[in-house]
């Protein structure tokens, strides 16, 4: 599987952006996907994540209410719809897939299977 993110930029406090993570190689709505993302000097962490279906859902505590994710299974994409963005969202953002059905947090946790390139996401004060 080959995942290619983008849509990352530089964005003021407030701003929203959109990103997109197409995937190539597999059926696509065989595996659940995620985004995760590594600030400068912290560990990479999980962000949001999305069932192989795209019933259910899951975000970090810090994002919640503020991003959303989301997959069209027809164009092989997943997206990461982020707004009311903070400083502390400044990050490079990574794509991920699993094998796993990904109906639970748990599905996540464990280790993803494929990874992206990321897409630096920038928010200014």
């Amino acid at each position: 599987v080959q995942l290619q993110a983008s849509g990352g930029g530089l964005v003021q406090a407030g701003g929203s952006l959109r990103l997109s993570c197409v995937a190539s190689g597999r059926t696509f709505s065989s595996y659940a996907m995620g985004w995760f993302r590594q600030a400068p000097g912290k560990e990479r962490e999980f962000v949001a994540g999305i069932s192989w279906s795209g019933g259910s859902t899951f975000y970090a505590d810090s994002v919640k209410g503020r991003f959303t994710i989301s997959r069209e299974i027809a164009k092989n994409t997943v997206y990461l719809q982020m707004n009311s963005l903070k400083p502390e969202d400044t990050a490079v953002y990574y794509c991920a897939a699993t094998n796993n059905l990904g109906l639970y947090y748990s599905d996540y946790m464990g280790g993803m299977d494929y990874w992206g390139k990321g897409t630096q996401v920038t928010v200014s004060s």
